[in-house]
């Protein structure tokens, strides 16, 4: 019996919240900006203050827990295809990527407003830290395969800092992306390839021939 009332109120609790994090994004995007009150908010959806602070301590920690569902959903995806076990670190690196601006493009909308809202993300706005905190475990977890396997070379050093220096590049990709106007995007797919080969060349061996070749890709697309 205990057992079921903790299932069911882990059910609840998850509906509830499901339906704050989808109501909050509702009115960022048809008002563009935090609502006035936490009250006013709860009162507007149906729901009593308390409920909401059962999920969440404030809009800000309900914008972070959005952020990192993003990259926490899109790693989860990918761990449970039995196929991305069997990747190379590089094309792990890529198939992330393309997952997660995947899980973006379905949110795009609030994505661009958030986004919109900073000039740099190299100074990580509020919103992202838990993203940036997913981020760089996934990708020191994959680095060190990487280097297990010889794709990424052992640097003293250096190579501890491998996994911020990909988060620059995440910043990168969000920025291109965000101006991206392709059909499909295809132009940010191309950025996330050639970028993923450029990085994966300066971390392992001869980075020439990809430095030439994503420097032509990047003069050639500049507005």
């Amino acid at each position: 019996m205990e057992t079921t009332k903790k299932s069911t109120r882990k059910s609840e609790s998850k509906a509830s919240d499901d339906k704050i994090k989808s109501a909050y994004i509702n009115y960022l995007l048809t008002e563009g900006r935090q609502p006035a009150s936490i009250f006013k908010f709860c009162l507007d959806n149906g729901m009593k203050e308390d409920e909401f602070y059962t999920h969440f301590g404030s809009f800000d920690a309900l914008e972070r827990n959005i952020w990192k569902g993003f990259i926490d959903k899109t790693i989860g995806r990918l761990q449970s295809d039995n196929s991305f076990n069997g990747f190379s670190t590089r094309e792990k690196v890529l198939a992330f990527y393309f997952s997660l601006l995947e899980e973006l493009r379905a949110n795009r909308s609030f994505v661009l407003l958030q986004l919109g809202q900073t000039k740099r993300l190299e100074l990580v706005p509020g919103f992202l830290k838990g993203f940036k905190e997913s981020f760089e475990a996934f990708f020191e977890t994959l680095l060190s395969q990487g280097k297990g396997n010889g794709e990424v070379a052992n640097r003293p050093f250096l190579d501890k800092r491998y996994p911020q220096l990909f988060w620059l590049h995440m910043g990168f990709i969000l920025t291109f992306w965000k101006e991206d106007d392709s059909t499909g995007f295809e132009k940010t797919d191309a950025a996330v390839e050639k970028s993923v080969n450029l990085a994966f060349d300066l971390i392992g061996k001869g980075a020439v021939d990809a430095a030439i070749d994503f420097g032509k890709f990047l003069y050639q697309n500049k507005r």
